[in-house]
C-alpha cells in the first residue's frame, strides 16, 4: 500500500516510519526540508520523501494521487500563540489535496476530548478533526492524552520536575486525573487502525490501563528513579505563573508552557470502547512504560524528541535557507589552530554541548542561557537527543543543527537565542587545520550595539574553546 505521512519528521511520525515500512507499505514522508530528515536505511527502497509545506498551498502538488491511505500527525501548539489559525490551515489544505487522490482512509491522531470546557489547545485539536472528517475518505482519529515515552514533551516535563526538584510547590492541577499511554501502544494503535475497516468515520480514546493525578505521576517516575521527592499543592498559582513555573523548570517552551497548562487543568480519561479488542492491544500500565522509556534513555535509544522539532523553535524562521551562511553586513571571528589528531578533535566537536558543555567558560554560557530564558528563549535547557550523534535539524542547547557530516568535519549551528540579529557557528576541517567561525548578521543599530558589547567576551569564550577542543590530542590515526 502507498502511505503519505504528513509529519514524517515529527516526534511520531519518526517512530512510526520503521513500522509502516517493515510492514511493506511504501511512504511518502512530508517534510519541509529534505537535508534534516534521516529515514532509516533499512527498506530505504520503500521511501519516496517529498517536501511540502501544509501551510503552502502551492507546495502540494507534489503530493501523488495515487496514494491509498495517510496519516495526519501535524500540530503546531509550541510554534506560536496564535496556532489555532495555523493548524486549521494546515488542516484545510491537506483536506483539500488528500480529496484529490486515491486515499479512502485518513488517520488523525489527537488529544483526548471529554470536557465541556475545553482548553485552547484541544479546541483546537478538535476543530482540525471536524475539519478533516469533511473529506471524501473514510476518516478515523484516535485521541491520546500524557504520552510516556523518550522525547515526548510530557515525558520531559515530568522527568526535568522531578530530577531537578527534591520539593516542589505546585499548582493545583496537580491532582487533575488523566490516563497516561506507552509511546509504543500509540504506535501499536495508529498502525493496526489502518484500513481497518470497524474503526472508519469513529473516534476513539486510547490510554493504558492507569488512571492517575499529574502528583501520582510525578511521584512514580521519582519512585522509578530512586529518588525521594517531596510535593506540596498551594492554591494560589495563577495559570500565568504555573507556565512560568513549568517554563523555568522545564525544557519546555513559554508557547507549549502555556498551552499545556490549560489542558492540565481538564481531566482527560479514556471514553469506554472497543478498539483494544478490535485490535488485540493491551496497552502496558504506567509502571512498564517508565521503565522502558528510562532503558531507553539510559542506552541512548531515543529516535525522536519534540525537541528537535523545527516548529518548537520558531516555525517561519525558514532556517533551510540558513545554510548559506552570509558574508555582506556581518561581524565574524575567526580561530584556526592545527591538529595532529583530526579524528579526536572530530569526536569532541560531535560531543559538544548538553552534559558535556562548551569546553570552555561554562558559566559564561550558563549566564548567557539564564538571560536568554528571561528574555523568552529556550536558553541552554534543551540539551542534546543523543550523546555523540548530530544530524541536521537536532536542538543543541540554544543552538540548531543545520549541517553535520563527520567524515567531511563541517558542524553548523544557528543561534535561536534572542538576539538583535542572526548567527552562526562553524567548526570545519581542511588538511590538519581546525577552523572555528562565529558569524552574526546585526538588526539595525541595536544588532551592533549588540555586537561591540560582547566582544570582548569572544576572546575569552572562542579561544578558550578551540584550545579545549585541540589539547590533550594523542598521535594521528
Amino acid at each position: 500500500m502507498k502511505i503519505l505521512l504528513a509529519g514524517a519528521s515529527g516526534y511520531i511520525g519518526k517512530r512510526i516510519l520503521p513500522i509502516l515500512l517493515e510492514k511493506g507499505h511504501q511512504v511518502i514522508c512530508c517534510v519541509r526540508d529534505k537535508n534534516r530528515f534521516n529515514p532509516p536505511e533499512e527498506n530505504n527502497h520503500l521511501i519516496d520523501v517529498i517536501e511540502v509545506d501544509f501551510l503552502d498551498r502551492d507546495s502540494l502538488h507534489t503530493i501523488p494521487q495515487d496514494i491509498e491511505g495517510a496519516y495526519y500527525l501535524l500540530h503546531s501548539m509550541a510554534a506560536s500563540s496564535d496556532y489555532e489559525e495555523m493548524e486549521m490551515k494546515c488542516a484545510k489544505n491537506f483536506k483539500d489535496v488528500i480529496n484529490r487522490t486515491e486515499a479512502k482512509h485518513v488517520i488523525y491522531l489527537s488529544g483526548i476530548i471529554n470536557d465541556s470546557e475545553l482548553s485552547k489547545h484541544l479546541k483546537s485539536r478538535k476543530a482540525v478533526e471536524e475539519e478533516l472528517a469533511k473529506g471524501t475518505y473514510h476518516f478515523t482519529t484516535l485521541r491520546a492524552g500524557i504520552i510516556i515515552g523518550s522525547g515526548s514533551a510530557s515525558f520531559e516535563i515530568i522527568r526535568d520536575l522531578v530530577e531537578k526538584l527534591p520539593v516542589m510547590i505546585t499548582p493545583k492541577w496537580l491532582k487533575t486525573k488523566c490516563q497516561p499511554i506507552a509511546i509504543s501502544d500509540v504506535i501499536k494503535f495508529l498502525v493496526g487502525a489502518l484500513f481497518k475497516e470497524e474503526l472508519y468515520d469513529q473516534s476513539f480514546d486510547i490510554g493504558g490501563p492507569d488512571i492517575l493525578t499529574y502528583k501520582e505521576m510525578l511521584l512514580g517516575f521519582a519512585e522509578a528513579r530512586g529518588l525521594e521527592r517531596k510535593i506540596f499543592i498551594v492554591p494560589v498559582m495563577t495559570p500565568k505563573i504555573s507556565s512560568y513555573w513549568l517554563y523555568f523548570v522545564t525544557s519546555t517552551s513559554y508557547n507549549l508552557a502555556t498551552a499545556l497548562v490549560s489542558s492540565m487543568k481538564i481531566e482527560v480519561i479514556c471514553r469506554e470502547s472497543n478498539i483494544n479488542e478490535i485490535l488485540q492491544i493491551t496497552p502496558i500500565d504506567y509502571k512498564t512504560a517508565l521503565k522502558r522509556t528510562l532503558y531507553k534513555i539510559d542506552e541512548h535509544e531515543i529516535l525522536s524528541s519534540w525537541k528537535d522539532s523545527w516548529s518548537s523553535g520558531v516555525i517561519n524562521k525558514k532556517l533551510a535557507l540558513r545554510r548559506n551562511v552570509p558574508t555582506f553586513g556581518c561581524f565574524k571571528d575567526v580561530r584556526s589552530k592545527k591538529v595532529e589528531n583530526i579524528q579526536k578533535a572530530k569526536d569532541k566537536i560531535w560531543n559538544i554541548g548538553g552534559e558535556n558543555g562548551w569546553y570552555y567558560g561554562n558559566w559564561l554560557w550558563e549566564i548567557r542561557g539564564f538571560l536568554d530564558q528571561l528574555y523568552g528563549g529556550v536558553g541552554l535547557r534543551r540539551g542534546r537527543s543523543h550523546p555523540s550523534n548530530l544530524s541536521p535539524g537536532d536542538a543543541l542547547d540554544f543552538w540548531r543543527v543545520l549541517y553535520a557530516d563527520k567524515d567531511e568535519g563541517k558542524l553548523l549551528l544557528f543561534a535561536e537565542m534572542k538576539l538583535p540579529g542572526e548567527a552562526w557557528l562553524e567548526f570545519s576541517f581542511k588538511d590538519h587545520v581546525l577552523t572555528q567561525t562565529a558569524t552574526f548578521r546585526p538588526w539595525g543599530l541595536s544588532g551592533r550595539l549588540y555586537w561591540y558589547a560582547v566582544f570582548p567576551f569572544h576572546g575569552f569564550i572562542f579561544q578558550g574553546m578551540i584550545n579545549k577542543i585541540t589539547e590533550n590530542l594523542d598521535s594521528p590515526k
